[in-house]
């Protein structure tokens, strides 16, 4: 196991003998671009214009994406949310690690103290690192035992960052409070906070037994404790002062990542910020209500765009804007239905969240895992379209190249250096890359053909209207002709079969 205390405290040793661990020193630092990785949260590659949609406008992603290098064929290493963020900051397939799957609210950590992390890899390197918005990846030593009411650790603290403020799982799932710095905001210690994922408290009401005090019902499950007018996943109590209301959430995480950028403009930063604003249950501030003509979930894209100029306006005025990079891709592909009557399938109108791709959020086909992807960095990134093969779960190799960081022996097993290809500096991308959907079935593609291993589960969820991939037969598609995945050609080319199988085996093993 790696002792991530001994690497950092030799690592400062090494290469900053005279100046002590404690201290960060400046002029090491100078050069080194501050890096923001905006990660969306089940927004698509077709919910941005930049894209190719034409009923929603983004122009702050566009703006991006105009600027710097848009990449056509991005991926998160898994169609849910969980499993690619784990990728994402420990640079292994999730896969590869039980429990990893979508987290409950009250989840244990599943990344360990000791795991070297992409924010390690800042955060040696002398970044001031933060966390603000969806964590998603359970905090506290085991699952339903955290103390809600005092500091819960693992946290972000404990995996690479020096300030968080996150919603702790996702917005449908209680708590419903805020953490900062792994403690709850605004806890009152004479209402304290219980959680439990199984049994409901005495005499707390919830959507099944009182659907009068929902003002947003839902479509299915979501029907537990009720918080702010919405039934959610799981059951709390107490902790009344400290619960959040939806209609703020974007804007207080918005105004926590610019303060951030604010305190820390003249020194290299590192800020991971997670929106949350297209996951259910979509509560959009007021601000933004009815502007999209799509209902509550077309509202929270464009407030997930205000939040992306929030960020670009806040670097141009420090006058950062050139020392500064800034990423932006989601967690997975996108659902219409998840969990509410919002109004979202029946006002999507001609858009398409998924572009022309099959599939969606949990799906094995591409709109699963084929995100938006857009990397920014005026002046030393040349602006242009990259239709090389990238995935996530490259990141944490990327950046330690960039920033000449030796990865711990056994850290980021699944992860690439695809630096050359992120700055659009002619790189080839990946070779191929093995991708997860919600059930746990793989996949595996190489900018060309596309194999789904056959595999258990539901071939289209009625629940959220999204074909699964899941199939009982081999799957294998020629991405250069059948982009929307149309033609099985497995039965047609069964020495690719064969090939793509024994490749993933190789992999799994």
């Amino acid at each position: 196991m790696i002792n991530k205390q001994v690497i950092t405290a030799a690592y400062l040793l090494c290469v900053f003998p005279l100046m002590g661990i404690a201290q960060r020193p400046s002029k090491k630092l100078e050069g080194k671009p501050n890096v923001i990785f905006i990660y969306a949260d089940d927004i698509g590659y077709g919910d941005v214009s930049c894209n190719g949609a034409k009923t929603i406008q983004t122009p702050n992603v566009d703006y991006l994406a105009q600027q710097g290098v848009r990449f056509t064929n991005m991926h998160s290493s898994a169609a849910t949310c969980t499993p690619s963020r784990y990728a994402l900051f420990t640079g292994e397939y999730a896969w590869r690690k039980k429990g990893t799957g979508i987290a409950p609210g009250d989840a244990g950590s599943i990344i360990r103290p000791e795991r070297f992390t992409l924010a390690d890899v800042f955060q040696l390197s002398g970044y001031q690192t933060a966390v603000v918005g969806k964590w998603h990846l359970g905090l506290g030593e085991k699952t339903g035992t955290q103390n809600w009411n005092g500091f819960i650790t693992p946290g972000p603290s404990d995996l690479g960052f020096d300030y968080s403020y996150i919603i702790p799982a996702t917005g449908d799932r209680v708590p419903c409070v805020f953490l900062e710095n792994q403690r709850v905001v605004g806890l009152d210690h004479n209402d304290p906070i219980s959680v439990n994922y199984e049994t409901n408290f005495k005499g707390e009401p919830t959507g099944k037994e009182n659907p009068e005090l929902l003002k947003m019902f839902p479509s299915h499950g979501h029907n537990m404790s009720i918080v702010n007018g919405i039934s959610r996943i799981g059951f709390m109590k107490g902790g009344k002062s400290a619960l959040w209301k939806d209609e703020e959430i974007a804007f207080v995480l918005a105004d926590k990542a610019t303060r951030f950028i604010e305190r820390n403009h003249f020194k290299p930063f590192f800020l991971y910020l997670a929106t949350h604003d297209a996951h259910v249950p979509r509560v959009p501030n007021p601000r933004f209500v009815g502007k999209s003509g799509m209902g509550p979930r077309g509202d929270a894209i464009l407030e997930f765009d205000w939040t992306v100029g929030e960020v670009i306006k806040t670097v141009q005025r420090l006058g950062i804007e050139k020392n500064t990079i800034i990423i932006l891709t989601s967690d997975n592909g996108p659902v219409v239905d998840d969990g509410y009557k919002d109004m979202a399938v029946e006002l999507l109108g001609n858009h398409k969240p998924s572009a022309n791709f099959r599939g969606g959020k949990s799906s094995s086909f591409e709109a699963g895992t084929r995100v938006p992807g857009i990397l920014c960095w005026p002046g030393s990134v040349r602006p242009g379209i990259s239709d090389k093969l990238l995935c996530q779960v490259d990141m944490m190799s990327t950046f330690a190249s960039f920033l000449k960081v030796n990865l711990p022996a056994g850290s980021a097993p699944d992860s690439e250096n695809q630096l050359s290809t992120w700055l659009n500096k002619g790189g080839n991308g990946r070779k191929q890359l093995v991708l997860q959907n919600g059930y746990n079935n793989l996949s595996i593609e190489d900018g060309h053909w596309k194999f789904i291993a056959s595999g258990p589960g539901e071939t289209y969820s009625s629940f959220t209207n999204t074909e699964t991939g899941n199939s009982n037969q081999d799957q294998l598609y020629d991405l250069t002709m059948d982009i929307r995945e149309q033609q099985n050609l497995a039965s047609k080319y069964p020495h690719l079969v064969e090939r793509f199988k024994r490749r993933l085996s190789h992999i799994k093993n």
